[in-house]
């Protein structure tokens, strides 16, 4: 094999070894950020949110506890979870998360999470929703 092919061979190796790599998420890291910034403020055990469907993002284990109505998160499938689907606004829009409503925006509530953060959740709940 000429060095040229051998290179080419090798390129295209790389490339396949690396399309479908995706970035291992973190609850830590990655999640728990996110939810704190942007969720527990409505979620934690006094607030409205909590009070309305008893979902507490305040630890992991209240996250996949999920709501006094079921679980909101099923690892493996994000499509599956309700959490994933409030957020990334494929659920009908009086539930979309956070609140679009006139009170929610006008108290600083209604700011959407970024594609970015969604993604983040897409793939956690995709890696199987680890506590890691």
């Amino acid at each position: 094999m000429t060095s040229t092919k051998l290179f080419a061979f090798c390129l295209a190796a790389c490339g396949l070894s690396l399309a479908g790599c995706e970035k291992q998420v973190s609850y830590t890291e990655d999640v728990q950020p996110i939810l704190f910034a942007s969720c527990l403020s409505c979620h934690d055990q006094n607030s409205e949110g909590y009070l309305n469907s008893g979902f507490s993002l305040d630890s992991y284990e209240s996250v996949m506890n999920g709501t006094k109505f079921g679980a909101v998160v099923v690892p493996g499938s994000a499509e599956s979870s309700s959490l994933y689907l409030v957020i990334a606004h494929k659920t009908a829009s009086e539930i979309h998360m956070p609140p679009h409503t006139h009170d929610a925006l006008a108290e600083g509530r209604g700011v959407s999470l970024t594609d970015e953060q969604v993604e983040t959740f897409r793939l956690w709940i995709e890696q199987g929703a680890l506590d890691n």
